[in-house]
Parts: structure tokens; C-alpha cells; sequence
């Protein structure tokens, strides 16, 4: 019985000191974002990821509308200077904190 309370609290413990694969994806597009979108968006990561629910992003990237989107919520932004490896970052970042997300982002 001890041993696998020991197991249970060093499992946990290893879950809450390295993050989840999908957070570190988020974290990667939020700094994407705070780098090469806020200045020609105009506003924060905030208010570009809630402009939708996780459902509706979720259906904006698998139907491949993210950059269509993306120009319509910031006009100004030159979807060609964006490298495309950086897409899926920006959907994570996007995802993780929607409008129906409890987290907020620090950008």
C-alpha cells in the first residue's frame, strides 16, 4: 500500500512540474504572437484567441480557414510573412485560451 501511494504522489508530481505537450504548443504561439502579430494586429493575444470558442477554432483549423481568420480579426497583418510551421502554434495559443477558456494569456 505504501508503495503505491508513493507512486501516486511522485506521478503527480512529475505531471505538475513539466507541462502538458499541448501547453508548451500554446506557449510557443503565445510568444509567436506577442513577437509577430501584436504590433500589426494592435491589440493583445487576449482579444485575438477570444474572438471564438475552443469548438469554433477547433473547426477553423481542421477545415483550414486559420489564416483567412487570422486576416479578418487583424487586417493589417501580412499573412505572408507568417512561416507556416508557426500556424500550429497559433492555433494552440488560440485554442487554450478562447472565450470559453478559464485561463488568460500574459500577452
Amino acid at each position: 500500500m505504501k508503495n503505491q501511494s508513493l507512486l501516486v504522489t511522485v506521478s503527480t508530481t512529475l505531471l505538475l512540474l513539466f507541462p502538458s505537450t499541448s501547453l508548451a504548443d500554446a506557449r510557443k504561439g503565445q510568444k509567436i504572437f506577442k513577437k509577430n502579430f501584436r504590433k500589426s494586429c494592435g491589440f493583445s493575444g487576449v482579444k485575438f484567441s477570444r474572438n471564438h470558442t475552443q469548438e469554433e477554432w477547433e473547426k477553423i483549423f481542421k477545415e483550414g480557414h486559420l489564416q483567412e481568420e487570422t486576416k479578418r480579426i487583424c487586417p493589417r497583418i501580412k499573412i505572408e510573412d507568417i512561416k507556416e510551421s508557426w500556424w500550429k502554434d497559433i492555433y494552440e495559443f488560440s485554442y487554450e485560451y478562447a472565450s470559453d477558456s478559464l485561463k488568460i494569456p500574459s500577452c
